[in-house]
C-alpha cells in the first residue's frame, strides 16, 4: 500500500496513465466503501473493497481505462455517484465515468486570453441554446457584434435535463444533457478561435436538493451551526472541503481552459479566508502569460476582495438604481433604491458601489468604500438571468420601459468605463421571457412549484391566490420552451435598429473607449435633475469621457458639448445634436475631450 498523505490526494477518479486510475473518496462517516466498476459493456460489474487510509479517506488504484463506469457503495448498501465525477453516464443518480483530461486535442494552443479592460460579456444559458454544440453556432455572430467574452450559466451536473444550473450537485461533471466533456472543450476551443474569452459561473455556496449524498458519508462537509438559504452551510474550515472546491476551480481553468470564473453568491460562504486561499491557489496554478479572471457576486460589497485576488464584482447596485429609474418599480430589493435613486446612480458612476457601509432596508450596514477602485472593477448590466428570471413572468426591460429610455440606458452600459454585461437577447431587445425552470419530480417538484408562487406573495400584484396560480410551473417543459430565445425573430431583425445600435456602440467602445481604459479614474458625477446625471472620467491618455444621462420626462440643462467632441447621441433620430446646452428627455449624450497637450 503506497504511503499517501492528504496533500497528494485529489478527489475523484484521476487517471495515472492510459490504463490506470486512482479512486479517492473522503467518507469520514462511512464504515466501509467499495468501488463498483464496469469496465466492459455487458460484463458483470467488479466490486472491490477500498482500503481506508487516514483522515476519512478511502483510496485505491486499479487498471481502469477512460470511459469506464463506476460508483461507490457505502456500508455495503448505498450506491452513490462520485461527488467529484468528471462525467456521468446519465443523470445525477447514474454511474460516473472515468475521463481522460488529456484526450482532447486543442487547436488554438497559442491562445492566452485578452486583457480584462477589453471585456464585453454576453451571459447565456447553454441549455436554451441547444447544448455546447448549439452555443458554437452563435460564436461568429457574437464576435461580429463586438462581444469579447461569453459567460456560461452554471453547467455542473444537475437533476433532470432543464435547470438554471444553480441546483448542481456534481461540480466536476459538465451537464450530460448539454454534451460531453470533449464537446465542451470544443466549444471553448472554437470560441478562442473567434477571439472570444469564455467565463464559467460556478456555485460553491451550496448543493442542489436532489442527487447530493454527502450527508450519508461525509457529514463534516457541512456545519449545522451556520445556515444559508439553501440549508446547512458548507464547512470551509476543513482542508478536505477546501481542496474539493479549489481543485474544481483549477480544473475548469487549466483542463478546460476557461478564461475566467464567476463565483455565485460568495456572501453565503461562511469562511471569508477561503476566498483568499482560493484566488491565491488558482493564480498559482495558471501558467505564466495566461489571462485568467476571477469575478464575484457578493451582496456584502467587499471592496477589499477586489484589491487582492479578484478582478471585478457584478454591480447589482448599479443595475438596481437604473431599474428603479427606468421602470418606477420599488418593491422587494428595489426598496433599497426607492429613495433618491438619481443620487444613488451618481454614486455608482463615480464610486462603484452605492452601498459602502450605509444601512439597507433591513437595518444592516452593507458594503465597504469603493471609490479608490478602477471602474473596470465593476461589471455593469441592465439585465441578467436573475433580474429577468426572478420576476414572476420573466419580463424583460423591452416590455417594462420605453424604447428611448432603453436606448439611453444601453448607451451608458456600453460606453461607460465599467465592464458591460449583456444577457442573451438584449441585442435585439427580445420580448421573450426568461423564466425560472427546473426538472424536479414528485414531492420535490410540488415543493418547488409552491415555493416559487409563495415567493411573490408579498408583492402587491400577487396578493390574490388565483393570480399567484398563474405563475408558470418551473417543472413544466413549456416553461423551459418559453425561455428559449427565438432566433428566427433575430434573423428577421439582424439589420434592425437594435442590432445596429449595439454594433455601433460596441465599435465605439472598441475603437475609442477601450484603448484609453488602462489608468482610467472617475472624476465625479453630479445630479442634473431628478433622473438625470452627468458623469466624467479621466481616461488613461488624459482625455475626459463624459456621459450625460436623462431618464426623465423633461429636458434638462447641461454644460454645452462641442460638436467636435461628440461621440454619440442616443436618440434614434436626433433633429439636432444635443450640444446646445440641453439634454432631451430619455436620452444620453457621450463626449470625449482631449486632455492638455493631446491632439484635438
Amino acid at each position: 500500500m503506497p504511503s499517501w498523505t492528504t496533500e497528494t490526494w485529489s478527489h475523484g477518479a484521476v487517471m495515472l496513465d492510459k490504463e490506470h486510475t486512482r479512486f479517492a473518496l473522503w467518507a469520514p462517516d462511512a464504515k466501509s466503501v467499495s468501488l463498483e466498476l464496469q469496465r466492459d459493456t455487458g460484463a458483470a460489474p467488479l466490486v472491490v473493497p477500498m482500503p481506508a487510509v487516514d483522515h476519512g479517506w478511502y483510496v485505491i488504484e486499479l487498471a481502469c481505462p477512460a470511459g469506464s463506469a463506476y460508483r461507490y457503495i457505502i456500508d455495503d448498501d448505498l450506491k452513490v455517484p462520485d461527488p467529484a465525477s468528471r462525467a456521468q453516464q446519465g443523470d445525477v443518480h447514474a454511474p460516473s465515468l472515468v475521463v481522460d483530461p488529456g484526450a482532447y486535442q486543442w487547436q488554438n494552443t497559442d491562445w492566452q486570453g485578452r486583457p480584462w479592460h477589453e471585456a464585453v460579456i454576453y451571459e447565456l444559458h447553454v441549455g436554451t441554446l441547444g447544448g455546447y454544440e448549439g452555443v458554437e453556432a452563435h460564436l461568429a455572430r457574437l464576435a461580429g457584434l463586438g462581444i469579447t467574452a461569453i459567460e456560461l450559466m452554471p453547467i455542473a451536473e444537475f437533476p433532470g435535463e432543464r435547470n438554471w444550473g444553480y441546483d448542481g450537485v456534481l461540480p466536476y461533471a459538465p451537464e450530460a444533457s448539454y454534451g460531453t466533456p470533449e464537446q465542451l472543450k470544443h466549444l471553448i476551443d472554437c470560441a478562442h478561435g473567434h477571439g472570444l474569452m469564455v467565463i464559467l459561473d460556478v456555485v460553491y455556496n451550496h448543493f442542489g436538493p436532489d442527487g447530493n449524498f454527502l450527508n450519508a458519508y461525509a457529514k463534516e462537509f457541512f456545519r449545522e451551526d451556520k445556515h444559508t438559504p439553501w440549508g446547512a452551510a458548507i464547512d470551509f474550515r476543513r482542508p478536505e472541503v477546501r481542496s474539493f472546491f479549489i481543485d474544481n476551480a483549477v480544473m475548469w481553468v487549466n483542463e478546460y481552459r476557461f478564461d475566467g470564473l464567476r463565483f455565485d453568491a460568495v456572501h453565503a460562504i461562511e469562511s471569508p479566508d477561503f476566498l483568499d486561499e482560493m484566488s491565491t491557489r488558482i493564480r498559482d496554478a495558471v501558467p505564466a502569460g495566461r489571462h485568467v479572471y476571477l469575478t464575484l457576486e457578493n451582496e456584502h460589497n467587499q471592496a477589499s476582495l477586489l484589491q487582492q485576488g479578484y478582478d471585478a464584482q457584478w454591480n447589482d447596485d448599479g443595475h438596481n438604481a437604473l431599474h428603479v429609474l427606468l421602470t418606477g418599480e420599488t418593491e422587494a430589493y428595489y426598496e433599497d433604491y426607492a429613495q433618491q435613486p438619481t443620487e444613488k446612480l451618481a454614486r455608482c458612476l463615480s464610486q462603484g458601489f452605492i452601498y459602502q457601509g450605509q444601512v439597507n432596508r433591513n437595518g444592516e450596514h452593507r458594503g465597504e468604500p469603493s471609490g479608490h477602485l478602477a471602474p473596470t472593477s465593476f461589471v455593469l448590466f441592465l439585465q441578467n438571468h436573475d433580474q429577468i428570471g426572478n420576476r414572476a413572468f420573466g419580463e424583460r426591460l423591452s416590455q417594462l420601459c420605453s424604447e428611448p429610455a432603453l436606448r439611453a440606458a444601453t448607451t451608458l452600459l456600453l460606453l461607460s468605463p465599467m465592464i458591460p454585461l449583456l444577457f442573451m437577447g438584449d441585442e435585439w431587445a427580445s420580448n421573450e421571457p426568461f423564466l425560472f425552470f427546473t426538472d424536479h419530480h414528485g414531492e420535490l417538484a410540488e415543493a418547488v412549484r409552491k415555493g416559487r408562487r409563495e415567493e411573490f406573495k408579498a408583492f402587491a400584484a400577487f396578493q390574490d391566490a388565483k393570480r399567484r396560480a398563474q405563475i408558470p410551473d418551473p417543472n413544466h417543459s413549456d416553461t423551459f420552451d418559453a425561455s428559449r430565445p427565438r432566433f428566427e425573430d433575430f434573423e428577421y431583425q439582424q439589420d434592425g435598429p437594435w442590432v445596429q445600435l449595439y454594433r455601433q456602440l460596441l465599435a465605439l467602445r472598441r475603437d475609442t473607449i477601450v484603448p484609453r481604459l488602462p489608468g482610467c479614474t472617475a472624476e465625479g458625477c453630479h445630479v442634473l435633475a431628478t433622473g438625470a446625471v452627468s458623469a466624467t472620467w479621466r481616461m488613461g491618455d488624459g482625455s475626459m469621457l463624459r456621459i450625460d444621462l436623462n431618464l426623465s420626462d423633461d429636458a434638462v440643462s447641461i454644460e454645452p458639448v462641442g460638436a467636435e467632441h461628440l461621440l454619440f447621441d442616443s436618440r434614434a433620430n436626433p433633429e439636432q445634436a444635443n450640444t446646445d446646452g440641453s439634454l432631451s428627455a430619455w436620452s444620453a449624450l457621450v463626449s470625449l475631450t482631449p486632455g492638455a497637450g493631446d491632439p484635438v
